[in-house]
């Protein structure tokens, strides 16, 4: 069953790229925007993870920290990071824990791959309420920014 807005966001815990623990109900009093990608340096992961990036300064008017996470190892994502120059945090969840606490993961993938983060969003608010969440079963479409925006607008 997928998670419903207006409920408390699941929290967990992952290590970012800089080898840093990083816990959601820790950020209690921020919004909060995940996004949940397939793969580092594929070319629709690279496309949507450098519109944000060339985006941030919305995310930031709304008061909102980015967190793009995927199943990549640490030091993928850091490299990754590095090579595109993200201005937002990146976090592995290697483990595939948290993709399959938010409902977001390929048990099968392409090319034999399992445990692959499904391409999705969620946006969290200041008190750890989910306010949108958006999961794609097509790892070649996008999220709806426009809708993510307009959702974190109302939160600013």
């Amino acid at each position: 069953m997928p998670l419903e807005t207006g409920k408390p966001a699941p929290d967990f815990t992952l290590f970012d790229s800089t080898k840093k623990e990083i816990t959601l109900s820790d950020l209690k009093g921020e919004n909060i925007l995940l996004l949940f990608f397939p793969l580092a340096f594929t070319s629709t992961c690279t496309e949507e993870l450098c519109s944000v990036r060339d985006n941030i300064s919305l995310y930031n008017d709304c008061n909102a920290r980015v967190f793009g996470i995927s199943v990549d190892a640490l030091h993928t994502l850091a490299k990754y990071k590095e090579d595109q120059q993200f201005n937002f945090t990146l976090l592995s969840d290697f483990n595939k824990d948290v993709s399959r606490l938010y409902e977001t993961i390929y048990e099968q993938f392409g090319y034999g791959m399992k445990g692959v983060s499904k391409r999705s969003a969620f946006v969290i608010d200041k008190n750890g309420i989910l306010q949108y969440a958006e999961v794609l079963e097509n790892a070649s479409e996008q999220p709806n920014f426009k809708n993510i925006n307009s959702v974190l607008e109302k939160l600013k």
